[in-house]
């Protein structure tokens, strides 16, 4: 059994990628047609997938009801969602909203900018807590063992040539950023995109998220962003604020 719901999460993140069809599906995965066809239809009929029209199966409806429940269940997302939606009104670009949640830094959050570049985050993904503004701002605010955790495991890939490679060189840049409260990605993750971030916390002081504005490079450069500073801090004050 436990094999068999570990495939079918498989066959549900492969085609929340793209829609795929059943030779494409069989063949990822190695197996035989029937068998997969099985599983498909086991998961249609639950609702988590659909066949359509032109013969490929994608995600179906009560998965995306579902995701959608669980997002309004945050409440970081519920009081930040229209500060969000104000706050890139203003500024034309990308803001995100991540939330820390156990190990992990996750995007619960996203209004997208004016322009046609889409960005590679996608809600309910994780971020690299290394390499991304929201993940660096909610490390400098954490206590030394809750920022291992978050890092245990890390591998330290250059992406780019601003990526850091080293722990010490990302505690040196979080000592920063926790001594002004707010932090920048550089291209660290993509070399044509970069943002400022800052943390959102309780009344307690504890940090529970982070929000970001985003642009691609040639559009705003850290120092177009920059400007923009002193309405995200506004911004993640009134969050915190409606978070008691």
């Amino acid at each position: 059994m436990s094999q068999t719901i570990h495939r079918a999460t498989e066959i549900i993140e492969l085609l929340a990628a793209s829609p795929r069809s059943l030779n494409e599906v069989a063949t990822h995965f190695e197996v035989h047609r029937t068998t997969v066809f099985r599983q498909l239809q086991t998961l249609e009929r639950a609702g988590f997938v659909m066949h359509r029209a032109d013969g490929q199966y994608a995600i179906g409806t009560r998965i995306i009801a579902i995701a959608q429940q669980a997002l309004d269940n945050f409440d970081l997302r519920r009081v930040a969602h229209e500060e969000l939606r104000a706050l890139q009104r203003r500024v034309g670009t990308t803001v995100h909203l991540a939330q820390l949640l156990e190990r992990s830094v996750v995007y619960i959050d996203k209004v997208e900018g004016d322009s046609s570049v889409r960005m590679y985050s996608r809600i309910g993904l994780p971020v690299l807590p290394q390499a991304t503004g929201v993940g660096k701002v909610i490390l400098a605010q954490l206590p030394s063992q809750r920022r291992d955790e978050l890092l245990a495991g890390t591998e330290w890939t250059a992406f780019t040539g601003t990526t850091h490679t080293s722990r010490a060189s990302l505690d040196a840049d979080l000592a920063t950023i926790s001594g002004r409260g707010w932090g920048v990605d550089d291209s660290e993750f993509e070399d044509f995109m970069n943002c400022i971030a800052a943390p959102i916390a309780n009344s307690t002081g504890t940090v529970l998220g982070a929000l970001s504005i985003s642009s691609i490079k040639v559009v705003n450069d850290l120092d177009a962003l920059r400007r923009h500073l002193p309405d995200l801090l506004d911004t993640t004050a009134r969050i915190s604020a409606q978070l008691g």
